[in-house]
């Protein structure tokens, strides 16, 4: 706390004492004027976090985009910088118009769906009342299609099982038969799937699998679903989770995340927070996806390194700081950066902004070049992986050179620094 002095005292300090003491709350009060100033920005980002929309939607007045005139490259107002090139005249106005509805869209929708034909006719006594002996023809039949839903139905599979015995030898032998999902239970493989649909699918927890059961008049505890799921996850998925997890380190991009996750019993405190860890892999395998869960009570990089202990490529994650960890440790694993990610931080600053400055600042200009980068991709997204990669070369490693020079280390800097209080969150 700064001292405080009498008007005695004062009148009897130097003159160099004075201007000392002078500049001193000076710098003070700047100081205190700097905090001031961030606290609006402060309480916009928190109020945004509380009460605002999660939506990181960035909304420009154009397309940014880029490409070279005349040797130059051109970062922005791409239809400004060629104008000159083309043709002066204006567009003509064109008015819009309600689109057309497709044709042959509701044969499309019915198309594979099994056809139950519904016959509707009247007898020849209705018609000779109605036309005379002899006095009509029949004409090509109305049609008209319908859904039909046949809601679940229970049965109850009793197998008889022939057993037979030799005459004159003790054996004894059965007849063949499939083999029990779990011995001594009445689930099924067909009753199991519908459970494991309809929780891990569908959201449907057990509790309300066990009314809509009940209504169907079949008694099935939720506890009993529950030791049916546990028990074949353990005999028969676990078998084909080993065997995705080593094909898993066939590929060579991977991604990687995590999040929390609230377990009431694992010999913890209920309510205690643990995580649900998921590795997949990446879009362009789009006939061997493959994505796998992995549960954990902690954050630890032991359980990152330990799946992936025998990976070799690039694995793409957010910006925590465990994969980093294990990437030193190793030299054949990069990691990657992830792009949805890293534009978070920069939307966060432009929204403590007041919206009248939004747009001049820094960080609203990195995520429009964010945005071209979203937009090249999703132009590339169908191309052949070599293809691909020649093309980003072009016209995507241009706007990331520009935005990691120039954006990057200033907005982590300032980052550093606003944690401080010394300097606003805003670029």
């Amino acid at each position: 706390m700064a001292s405080k002095y009498t008007e005695e005292q004062l009148n009897s300090l130097d003159r160099e004492t004075l201007t000392r003491l002078f500049l001193s709350q000076q710098e003070q009060l700047e100081n205190i004027d700097h905090t001031l100033q961030l606290v609006p920005e402060q309480m916009a980002d928190l109020k945004r976090h509380r009460f605002g929309r999660s939506s990181e939607k960035h909304e420009t007045e154009g397309q940014v985009s880029f490409m070279e005139v005349d040797g130059k490259i051109v970062f922005f107002n791409e239809p400004e910088a060629v104008a000159a090139e083309e043709s002066t005249e204006e567009p003509e106005n064109v008015s819009r118009t309600r689109p057309k509805k497709k044709q042959g869209k509701r044969e499309e929708d019915l198309d594979g769906i099994p056809v139950v034909v519904v016959e509707h006719s009247m007898t020849d006594g209705e018609l000779e009342d109605k036309f005379g002996k002899d006095g009509w023809k029949q004409l090509p039949d109305e049609v008209y299609r319908r859904y039909r839903f046949t809601p679940a139905k229970i049965e109850v599979e009793e197998h008889h099982v022939k057993v037979y015995a030799g005459k004159e030898t003790e054996e004894v032998i059965k007849a063949p038969h499939p083999q029990t999902l779990l011995r001594g239970s009445l689930v099924s493989p067909s009753l199991e799937a519908a459970v494991i649909n309809a929780k891990y699918v569908n959201a449907v927890p057990l509790y309300r699998q066990e009314q809509e059961f009940e209504r169907y008049g079949l008694h099935i505890s939720r506890q009993n679903m529950a030791n049916w799921t546990i028990q074949c996850a353990d005999r028969y998925l676990a078998v084909l989770y080993d065997y995705l997890h080593e094909k898993l380190y066939g590929y060579h991009v991977l991604q990687a995340d995590e999040t929390p996750v609230l377990v009431n019993k694992d010999g913890r405190p209920a309510g205690s927070k643990s995580y649900m860890w998921v590795y997949r892999t990446g879009r362009m395998y789009t006939e061997r996806q493959v994505v796998l869960y992995e549960y954990q009570k902690t954050r630890n990089a032991s359980h990152p390194r330990e799946f992936l202990k025998d990976f070799n490529g690039v694995c793409v994650t957010d910006g925590y700081q465990v994969y980093h960890t294990i990437e030193g440790e190793r030299e054949d694993l990069r990691i990657a950066g992830c792009w949805s990610h890293a534009r978070r931080r920069f939307d966060e600053a432009v929204k403590a902004l007041p919206k009248a400055k939004q747009k001049d600042s820094r960080a609203y200009l990195a995520l429009t070049m964010i945005q071209a980068i979203y937009r090249e991709e999703k132009q590339l997204k169908d191309l052949p992986a070599e293809e691909r990669k020649n093309r980003r070369q072009l016209s995507v490693k241009p706007w990331w050179r520009l935005i990691s020079h120039g954006f990057v280390k200033t907005f982590r800097k300032c980052r550093k620094k606003a944690r401080r209080g010394k300097v606003s969150i805003i670029p």
